[in-house]
């Protein structure tokens, strides 16, 4: 059966997820949960180095639930911990145009520094450069890479 775009597209950003993952893993860093609370993982110190995927951080700006695609733990130089948001667009669609709620939140709501990556081919022209452009006035985004 032939993939529906959203269905490929969810692939796609499935593989950037498991290339993050596989980074975390080589850097002995242990999965916890997943779709947990925040208070979860930080306090999960039986592992000093660890990290959930999908991790719920609060509300933000809409006033609703939140959650973050990787949340670290266990980096001295990071006490509050260091959350990765990966964003895939691969043909012409809606992840850049929420780029400017993505990065409200991680201004005001994220609680700990955040590094954003983009993949695929798919997002308009001007729209990473637009956010990588914010690393520069939002205190909380520490960088975005592609």
């Amino acid at each position: 059966m032939a993939l529906t775009q959203g269905g490929w597209a969810n692939k796609s950003g499935n593989i950037l997820e498991a290339n993050v993952e596989a980074i975390l893993h080589g850097h002995h860093y242990f999965q916890v949960g997943n779709y947990v609370q925040k208070e979860f993982i930080l306090n999960a110190t039986l592992l000093p180095k660890r990290y959930g995927k999908e991790v719920y951080i609060g509300t933000g700006i809409y006033h609703t639930y939140l959650k973050v695609d990787f949340y670290v733990v266990g980096s001295s130089a990071m006490p509050s911990g260091l959350i990765f948001e990966c964003k895939w667009q691969e043909s012409p669609g809606s992840v850049d145009e929420k780029f400017p709620y993505l990065n409200m939140n991680i201004q005001h709501y994220y609680p700990a520094p955040t590094i954003v990556i983009l993949g695929g081919e798919g997002m308009r022209e001007g729209a990473s450069k637009w956010l990588k452009a914010r690393v520069n006035d939002n205190h909380n985004l520490l960088a975005v890479y592609s």
